[in-house]
């Protein structure tokens, strides 16, 4: 220690912050080391114990001796341990930047490397842009990323729809299966057949978002948030799983074939030829909320429900929420001026939703008795009021 203390650091190291923190450092061990060596009384062993001394309290502890005899020497002012020497050097490559007196080789290929990676990434990013090449084959893929966003939303809605089979879909993952859905129904068969999208698939996208988040909404507004309520499991009436699979394509195939039938888009008249589609689609959409409202009240709300719903849209069709379903295709295929294709929406809508209204009229009868029966003479028509 004396040895190192001996050489002249000042002339060894240069002057700057880090050096002089260092010289100080070396200072004030050469100082504590000679005062140490020039005391005895520290030095002795045979000294007595001060330190528990409660006779004299006013007697200092050997610690507080050490501490008062070589504070004069420390050059910290509040007396803090100096900080070790040995790794002021060790710091962040990054603050050495911007102080080259302590960059390393290692610094310096490191930053080279970097600058050199930034420049060429620029240069290729430049030259890029100002290709006319570039931007004609950019624009070309527009005419393909549709299909890219489908397809991976299709994938993904599938993959979502599996997670809700097993009760591990959240909300947002349920949102995807419905726009998914929706999205291969109203937007990518006539973007298919046009090479484009204006008019109706857009409005109908949008309308059959409203249409089917209906229910949440109602439980919203009852409930003051989005998840079922208790009930009998015995209403939750459902076909086998081939029957609602053929369903399912059937209406998949009646969209198709309607976008398939259809004008072109831009050759459908505007205006107040179309008075009477907006009308069915506003329709549609009172009738399937009040419907969902008025059976939300008297069948989720119970736990068993107790009478009959005869009020708002049953007043006129026993099943009026399947009714507004078809009446949302329906006006699809209308929309679209595709007329085959609505008789076919039609069929596939009264075969399937005909059958489970047979299920559920079997058990409300079941559960109600006369009460049901006098409902539905009072109620004779399922689905069209005054037609079936």
């Amino acid at each position: 220690m004396l040895f190192f203390s001996s050489l002249p650091i000042q002339a060894l190291i240069p002057h700057t912050k880090q050096a002089q923190s260092l010289v100080q450092t070396v200072q004030w061990r050469k100082n504590l080391s000679q005062a140490f060596h020039q005391t005895p009384s520290l030095r002795t062993t045979n000294q007595p114990n001060i330190d528990n001394n409660d006779d004299n309290p006013s007697l200092p502890s050997t610690q507080m001796l050490i501490f008062r005899h070589f504070s004069s020497f420390s050059p910290n002012p509040t007396n803090q341990i100096p900080q070790n020497p040995f790794l002021l050097f060790h710091r962040n490559p990054f603050s050495s930047f911007f102080n080259f007196s302590t960059l390393t080789p290692l610094d310096v290929c490191k930053w080279a490397g970097i600058v050199s990676l930034a420049i060429a990434a620029t240069k290729r990013t430049t030259r890029l842009l100002l290709n006319p090449f570039f931007w004609m084959y950019f624009s070309w893929t527009w005419l393909f990323w549709p299909w890219v966003v489908a397809v991976a939303l299709a994938f993904y809605g599938l993959y979502c729809l599996r997670k809700h089979s097993q009760q591990k879909a959240s909300i947002p993952e349920q949102v995807v299966i419905v726009t998914s859905a929706i999205t291969w129904l109203t937007l990518v068969p006539p973007a298919h057949f046009n090479g484009y999208l204006e008019g109706w698939p857009i409005v109908f996208f949008f309308a059959y978002h409203y249409f089917f988040f209906f229910e949440s909404s109602v439980r919203s507004r009852l409930y003051g948030d989005l998840y079922p309520r208790q009930h009998d499991p015995r209403w939750d009436i459902s076909l086998p799983f081939p029957a609602r699979l053929a369903f399912a394509g059937a209406i998949l195939v009646g969209h198709w074939l309607a976008a398939f039938e259809g004008p072109e888009l831009h050759l459908a008249p505007g205006g107040w030829a179309n008075l009477a589609i907006w009308a069915l689609i506003v329709t549609g959409q009172f009738m399937k909320y009040h419907s969902t409202l008025y059976l939300h009240k008297y069948s989720e709300k119970v736990l068993v429900p107790t009478s009959v719903v005869q009020f708002g849209p049953y007043r006129w069709v026993r099943h009026p929420i399947y009714a507004s379903v078809m009446l949302l295709f329906a006006t699809y295929c209308v929309a679209l001026r595709a007329p085959f294709s609505l008789l076919f929406i039609v069929g596939a809508c009264v075969l399937y939703y005909n059958q489970k209204a047979q299920l559920e009229e079997a058990l409300l009868e079941e559960t109600f008795g006369e009460a049901y029966s006098a409902y539905r003479s009072k109620v004779p028509y399922k689905f069209i009021p005054g037609v079936f």
